[in-house]
Formats: C-alpha cells, structure tokens, sequence
C-alpha cells in the first residue's frame, strides 16, 4: 500500500516528496526510488503519529535550499583549512 501511495505521490508537482522522488530516480532508478520514498513516507507518518502533529509540507525547494547550505559551509571550512580567511557576502 505503501508504494501505491508513494507512486501517487511521485506524480505530484510542487511538493517536498515529489522532488525528493525526481532526485532519488535520477540517481538510483524509479523502482528503488519508489521504495526509497515508501520507506521515507513511512517514517514521516511514525513521527506523525508519536509526536501527535500534522504533516508539514517542506515544499519543492527545500532539499535545494539544504543543498546550498551545506555546500557552502563545507567550502568555507576547505579555505580556512588552507589557510584563508573567509568572509560571507549574500550574492547580487
């Protein structure tokens, strides 16, 4: 029932599940994509039902915004570790 429900969920635009479906198929294939996002499914609603809150939607642009982050943090601490003094500056 489980992958019936994330294969509905695949198809859909502009939610956090949808994308992190297209993500996951991109790299690892639509089968084990499917599983992959059953599983997540299934830990979000264990959460859901011990923490008694309803689901929270992330949105599609969510495991960007984490990408850039992170990304940005790890080359900061590579030019420290070179010796540079690093400075952040919000693009233009």
């Amino acid at each position: 029932m489980l992958v019936q429900a994330a294969w509905a969920v695949s198809r859909t635009k502009g939610t956090y599940l949808g994308a992190k479906y297209r993500r996951m198929a991109s790299r690892t294939g639509k089968k084990k994509a499917l599983i992959a996002l059953a599983h997540t499914m299934l830990v979000s609603i264990y959460h859901m039902i011990k923490k008694k809150e309803p689901y929270k939607e992330l949105g599609p642009d969510y495991l960007e915004n984490l990408y850039k982050v992170r990304t940005v943090k790890n080359l900061k601490k590579r030019m420290e570790a070179f010796g540079y003094t690093v400075e952040l500056r919000a693009g233009v």
